[in-house]
């Protein structure tokens, strides 16, 4: 395992952070449009994310929030319990998560945001059902071993929206 497990936030706790999540957004949303044009990064793969530019990040936010969700689904629908984890998830290399990059950050930048602002409100409409038997749910992913549902939710959704906010505001700042 690359990382350390944490113990799962609460419901009302990741609720809170997604709320907090979608509001930075909608707050960078006017600086990042009126910092245009922005280029493309050279280095869009898998090279170090801190060298992306903004079309970049908001690209891979914008891909990152339903591929995440449909393996969060895929995790609560097969309620594996630890013994027993379903495989799941990619690595940053994987293929079609480049090829949606190098696509996508030629979008424009309001459509880019959009998606981000639609991605956070489909997860913000599904948690309050999600139950806590349904966040136990395992699986195994490639780079990170046996992690219940409740991890892809706080590691690849929650954590990750706040990390690229920072890159963002650092991106801002550094113009």
């Amino acid at each position: 395992m690359t990382e350390t497990l944490v113990p799962p936030l609460e419901p009302d706790v990741a609720l809170a952070r997604l709320a907090a999540a979608r509001v930075a957004f909608a707050d960078l949303r006017p600086r990042v449009i009126a910092g245009a044009p922005w280029p493309l990064a050279d280095d869009f793969g898998t090279g170090p994310e801190a060298s992306w530019g903004p079309r970049e990040v908001l690209a891979h936010v914008a891909e990152a929030l339903p591929y995440w969700k449909g393996e969060f689904e895929r995790l609560v629908e097969a309620a594996r319990p630890a013994g027993d984890p379903m495989p799941f998830g990619r690595v940053a290399g994987d293929v079609v998560r480049i090829g949606i990059l190098e696509r996508d950050r030629t979008l424009p930048l309001g459509e880019l945001f959009e998606r981000i602002e639609a991605g956070i409100a489909r997860w913000e409409a599904r948690l309050p059902a999600v139950s806590a038997s349904e966040l136990t749910a395992s699986g195994v992913h490639v780079r990170d071993g046996v992690v219940p549902a409740s991890w892809v939710r706080d590691r690849f959704i929650i954590r990750h929206l706040d990390e690229h906010v920072v890159q963002l505001e650092a991106i801002l700042a550094g113009r």
